[in-house]
């Protein structure tokens, strides 16, 4: 295939969340007990936990699921001891593995691709390290080739998924016969401060566990429901760094997410956007990464976005919380499935996702029912 006539897409997409289940309601309750002798503090997290658009979401620590005098992520006034990130850390090692090897599997058998002819791993996490690293134990444990190019992104938030599928398009763009596995693991929950403070009660809301995994490579006419990339754009929002913050302290990691994100990205994304479109038409579709309600509630209002559009994102919020940078393949995939049902494509559109900094990853992406479908439509174009 000539490099004129390569489309790079995203092959296949696979998903994997713990078994632990985290009952929205449910878990407000047992932290409010466990805030009962702070008023205050209870309040806010119930408003909190009620306003922040999740139900549900999942947690590799079964303790969180436990009463809140026996929970040790809960402030309590117990003999038990608050994890610290040593602990956490062993925790992290263990049972991130078997998820980015499920999700790593999935999107392997959905994208048609054999281990074999994997060239490049990018594996992606910013709540837990170890080495060897997880690459090392993906490739052993998935049998790929010893000498495949392993490139690690690690701490780099919630806008490191996109960050390695437009990393991917660039490798592929450059050489037509790679397929790039990316696997993104992060175990968000494992961060839980026991704390009467607003930002850690904030953060303990909304965030969830799992693992996503795709393939970037030349799509061929056997590839059904890929999404076609496009153009990309990275851009790094001014006067802005303090308003996300993730740091590694003795307890886990603290993290302070600014009430002004929203606002900032409301204010500086839409022209980084136009500048990205180009004159084109608006897309159609938004893979919106939901790092909380007020973002999409915000990029909704500034781009006049329906329901419908945002639906996808919201979804994946409200039924697995915000897993940093592995909740966009969820949000890809939830979208896909629901185009694949609606019967509808090729159809065009724009994937973006934030994050520390204040950072933005950008992609333009198409939607195509089959490779088929699309090299038909050209052909008219053509003509």
């Amino acid at each position: 295939m000539n490099q004129a006539d390569q489309m790079i897409a995203i092959l296949g997409i696979g998903t994997a969340v713990p078994e632990n289940r985290l009952d929205q309601a449910d878990t407000s309750q047992r932290l409010a007990q466990a805030l009962s002798e702070h008023p205050d503090s209870m309040r806010w997290a119930k408003r909190i936990f009620k306003q922040c658009g999740v139900e549900t979401r999942y947690t590799c620590e079964p303790n969180l699921l436990e009463s809140a005098e026996d929970c040790r992520y809960f402030l309590h006034k117990s003999n038990h001891t608050i994890p610290s990130t040593a602990e956490r850390m062993e925790t992290y090692k263990r049972e991130s593995v078997p998820l980015a090897l499920h999700a790593a599997r999935n999107a392997l058998l959905d994208g048609k691709v054999d281990v074999s002819d994997i060239t490049h791993l990018i594996t992606v996490s910013c709540t837990g390290q170890f080495l060897p690293g997880m690459d090392a134990e993906l490739v052993q444990r998935l049998g790929l080739a010893v000498t495949v190019n392993r490139i690690p992104l690690n701490f780099l938030g919630c806008a490191a998924g996109l960050k390695a599928v437009c990393l991917s398009r660039q490798i592929v763009s450059s050489d037509p016969l790679a397929n790039v596995l990316i696997v993104c693991v992060e175990l968000c929950t494992l961060h839980i401060q026991p704390s009467i403070e607003r930002e850690a009660l904030f953060g303990a809301s909304f965030f969830g566990d799992g693992a996503s995994a795709c393939i970037v490579g030349t799509a061929e006419p056997t590839h059904n429901e890929i999404f076609q990339l496009g153009d990309i754009h990275s851009v790094l929002l001014p006067d802005s760094a303090e308003e996300m913050v993730w740091e590694v302290g003795n307890y886990g990691f603290d993290l302070y997410l600014s009430p002004n994100i929203p606002k900032l990205i409301g204010k500086f994304i839409p022209e980084q956007v136009e500048r990205l479109i180009s004159g084109r038409q608006k897309p159609e579709i938004w893979a919106i990464h939901p790092g909380g309600k007020g973002i999409i509630d915000t990029l909704e209002n500034m781009f006049g976005l329906t329901e419908e559009q945002t639906r996808p994102s919201r979804a994946v919020l409200n039924n697995y919380g915000n897993m940093s940078s592995a909740t966009i393949l969820f949000v890809l995939n939830e979208m896909r499935q629901e185009l694949k049902k609606r019967g509808i494509g090729p159809v065009n559109g724009l994937s973006l996702a934030f994050g520390p900094g204040l950072t933005c990853e950008m992609i333009m992406i198409t939607y195509l029912p089959s490779v088929i479908s699309q090299e038909h439509l050209l052909d008219e174009v053509h003509v």
